[in-house]
């Protein structure tokens, strides 16, 4: 039964920091990414999918090594700073994806998840 909690409390304290990180990529944006998702910007779609899994490598990576909540949440915290970090270079340096700029949407989105993967790999002791 102990497994089953660690399990359950884990699981929410990623979702948490996942909606969390969600939330503050959108507000790094210089535009609406979900209104630009609800009318159908494929490029908006790309360059946050591959920011949510640019963040999800390291927590993955995060609860896997570490031995606390605590520790997990800070590795997060860390791991997401470099992405929003490579998010507000990206914007400045890339396409404008509220234009449907796709091509740079998914250079965006490699170096993403490119990043998250080194952060992941990094954090193990």
């Amino acid at each position: 039964m102990e497994a089953v909690v660690a399990f359950a409390v884990y699981l929410a304290a990623a979702l948490v920091l996942l909606a969390v990180f969600i939330y503050l990529y959108s507000r790094v944006t210089p535009y609406d990414d979900f209104a630009l998702i609800r009318n159908d910007n494929l490029g908006a779609a790309i360059i946050l999918g591959g920011a949510i899994l640019g963040f999800t490598f390291p927590l993955l990576s995060a609860i896997y090594f570490t031995h606390s909540l605590l520790e997990m949440a800070k590795w997060a915290g860390i791991t997401g700073l470099v992405q929003l970090g490579l998010i507000a270079v990206l914007r400045r340096s890339v396409g404008n994806v509220s234009q449907g700029h796709t091509a740079a949407a998914v250079l965006a989105a490699a170096l993403a998840v490119a990043i998250g993967l080194l952060n992941a790999v990094s954090i193990s002791y």
